[in-house]
Order: structure tokens, then C-alpha cells, then sequence
């Protein structure tokens, strides 16, 4: 009972998170910085709740999830849709993402949807480019169907607008916030795993929690990160 409450919990969650950014994005999209602030707040404190809830799974113990893991079957957490909706709005883009779903499906489609839409942080700098902040054009018009990297003419923005741009940098910051959520959640989930089932393959045919510690300490945003040691 546990471990399905927590968990449809958390598609009720990322429902939530994917709603709210949508939102972000529309709303940074028409330069309404102020209502975005409210909304990343929002989405900021629905990632301290998520964090919160691996609290309440870990009290099963390893023996009492695995007197049921063999009813699981090839259930995994990758047939998240929502989660890989979320990815995919934070700007990652894999073709995988949605190979675990029926091509003819809602699903399939919506997560291709959005693997081929700019990401929020697309959106945040073409936001920051019209409050007259400089970066690359071949960066604001770049293919956002392709994996974003970290470009120095656009860490050197992100620097002017944190020294010169008050408001702008209150954004910035709320985006570290939810970017270190995002990482926070990835790694709790990490050492939930490992806590509970230890190196064995996961439900579904993963790789369990070796495939998990591949995704930790990768920031959605880097530039906000990189710019750091500079301030």
C-alpha cells in the first residue's frame, strides 16, 4: 500500500511540475517576469515535497519490498511518462526518452512533442536577450531538438545579468533552486534504490541503480553553476 500511494503521489506531482513550467515558459515568453517568479516558486517548494516523500518510502525495509518486488513484473520507473515530460521540458534531449512507450500512444507523442520545443532554459535566455543582456545568436537560434551544452558567450551573459540586473537576477536564482531540486531528488532516489535493493537489476530489465548514478550531478541549467566562481 506504501509504495503505491508514494508513488502515485508522485505522478500527481510531476502532473503538477509539468502544468507549472508550462506556465513558466509561457509566461517568460511574454516578458511577465514577476508572475514567473511566483510560478518557479511554486514549482521550487513542489521539489522540497518530492525530496520529502523519499523519507516515508524508506521506512520499508529491503525485505519488505522485496515480499512483493516479484508482483512488480516488468513494471519501471521509465514508463514515467510524466517524469520524461519533465526531462524533457528542463532540456533533455534523448530519443530513448520515449522508446518505452507504444509510437501510437498519447504518451509517445507528447514526449516527442516536447523534445522538439525549446526547453525553459531556451526560454529564460531569449527572456534575458530582450532585457538587452548580450549572447550568441547561434546559441538563442540554435536547434532545440539537440542537447544543450555550456557555451562561455553565454556564461559571460548570465554574469552581466546577475552584476547589472537586479530583477533578473532574482530569476536566475530561483532557477538554481530548482535545478539543485532537480538534483536533489535524483540523488535521494539514487540511495533509495541502493538502500532497498543494493546493486540488482531493476524492475523492467535497468540497470537499477548503477543506470540512476549515471544521471546524478547534471545540472538541467550549467551556465548558472559554471558562473559561480566568477561572482
Amino acid at each position: 500500500m506504501l509504495f503505491i500511494v508514494i508513488h502515485q503521489t508522485y505522478e500527481l506531482w510531476f502532473k503538477q511540475l509539468i502544468h507549472e513550467f508550462k506556465r513558466a515558459m509561457v509566461l517568460l515568453n511574454e516578458d511577465k517576469l514577476f508572475e514567473t517568479l511566483a510560478v518557479l516558486g511554486r514549482i521550487r517548494t513542489i521539489y522540497k515535497t518530492l525530496v520529502a516523500q523519499i523519507d516515508i518510502l524508506e521506512t520499508m525495509t529491503p525485505l519488505q519490498f522485496n515480499s512483493f518486488r516479484g508482483r512488480l513484473e516488468s513494471s519501471s520507473g521509465f514508463q514515467s511518462s510524466q517524469f520524461r515530460k519533465v526531462e524533457a521540458i528542463l532540456g533533455r534531449r534523448d530519443a530513448s526518452m520515449s522508446s518505452h512507450f507504444d509510437p501510437a500512444s498519447k504518451d509517445f507523442k507528447e514526449i516527442n512533442e516536447l523534445l522538439n520545443k525549446p526547453s525553459l532554459w531556451d526560454c529564460v535566455l531569449n527572456h534575458l536577450s530582450r532585457r538587452k543582456h548580450d549572447f550568441p545568436k547561434e546559441v538563442l537560434n540554435r536547434d532545440v531538438k539537440v542537447q544543450y551544452e555550456l557555451n562561455a558567450g553565454v556564461e559571460k551573459g548570465i554574469l552581466a545579468a546577475y552584476k547589472t540586473d537586479p530583477e533578473a537576477s532574482l530569476l536566475l536564482e530561483q532557477l538554481v533552486d530548482i535545478d539543485e531540486g532537480q538534483q536533489e531528488w535524483r540523488y535521494r532516489h539514487v540511495k533509495m534504490v541502493e538502500r532497498t535493493i543494493g546493486a540488482k537489476v531493476g524492475t523492467g530489465g535497468s540497470s537499477g541503480a548503477q543506470y540512476l548514478i549515471t544521471t546524478l550531478f547534471k545540472p538541467t541549467m550549467p551556465e548558472l553553476w559554471s558562473v559561480r566562481s566568477q561572482l
